[in-house]
Order: C-alpha cells, then structure tokens, then sequence
C-alpha cells in the first residue's frame, strides 16, 4: 500500500478544570515541535482496541475515547470523564504522510499532574492567560473555539466550504 494514501490518526483533548485548560510544553528533546505549548494527545494505536472484547461480533466502539484517555494517563498523569468532540483537522507530515487529527474536549476527573518525558512544564490557564504562550500552530484557536462553545452553547465551525 502506498505510505502516502493512508493516514496517521490522533487525538487531543482539551481538559477543562475550574474553568481552566491544561497546557504542556514539549520537551526540547522532542522532534516534533520542540519547546513549544500545546495539549495532552497521541496517534491511536491497535493496541487501544485489539486488546479489548468486541462490542458487537466485529466491531469496537469508543476508540477515540479509549486512546485519549491512555494518552492523558501517560502524558498527564491524569483521568478525563465527559470526552466530547471540538473539530477536526488534517495535515502532511514533513515525511509527506498525512495526519487526520481529532480535537476532543473533557473534564478534569483526577489526578494530579505528573507529566512524562515528552513534556516539560505545563499550567492550568483562561483563554486570555493563553494567548501569552507560543503554541503549536491550532491549538490557540481551538482553546479559543471551546472557549466560545462554553460561553454561548454554539459551536464556531472554521473552515467548512
């Protein structure tokens, strides 16, 4: 199969506490977006669902979910509840692959802050308190998106044709 017609999928949650939003640092060391802010997430693997007994004779339901719940624990040292979905976005890989990349929303459930290797600092902050971070380029506008939806009820939709 040609490497270029399949796609990497991800997921990124956006976790809500006291009406603030958990950002992370990427660590220097990483590839990908050194030194720069952004939140917990990671490519789904097989292994988030292979593992687990069918939901119905062939299928498994919540990969979403399940894979971005593993990456907070892992990343975060966190448990989510209440996952909901934000948007969606795609891009290419410097390598030419693309990346579909499901942006989720959840809340805060418990834990404290324990973050991995590939993160070296994070903070809790409002929408404005962010806009003095260098993100990764989307993850502003989407803390900026949820931010809309829980002020108003309606969900901003950017890009559609």
């Amino acid at each position: 199969m040609d490497e270029r017609k399949a796609h990497y999928i991800a997921v990124t949650a956006i976790v809500i506490k006291d009406g603030k939003y958990l950002i992370a640092k990427r660590s220097l060391e990483e590839k990908v977006f050194p030194g720069l802010w952004t939140v917990p997430g990671g490519k789904i693997e097989v292994d988030d669902y292979k593992s687990l007994p069918k939901d119905t004779g062939s299928h498994w339901y919540n990969i979403f979910e399940n894979a971005l719940r593993r990456e907070v624990r892992e990343e975060a040292g966190i448990e989510i509840d209440d996952i909901r979905y934000l948007t969606s976005l795609a891009f290419f890989r410097s390598d030419g692959i693309p990346v579909i990349v499901v942006s989720l929303f959840a809340d805060y459930a418990k834990g404290e802050v324990v973050l991995n290797d590939e993160l070296s600092d994070f903070a809790w902050v409002t929408l404005e308190e962010a806009k003095e971070y260098e993100f990764i380029e989307g993850i502003l506008e989407e803390i900026e998106m949820l931010d809309i939806y829980l002020k108003t009820g309606k969900m901003p939709v950017w890009g559609q044709k």
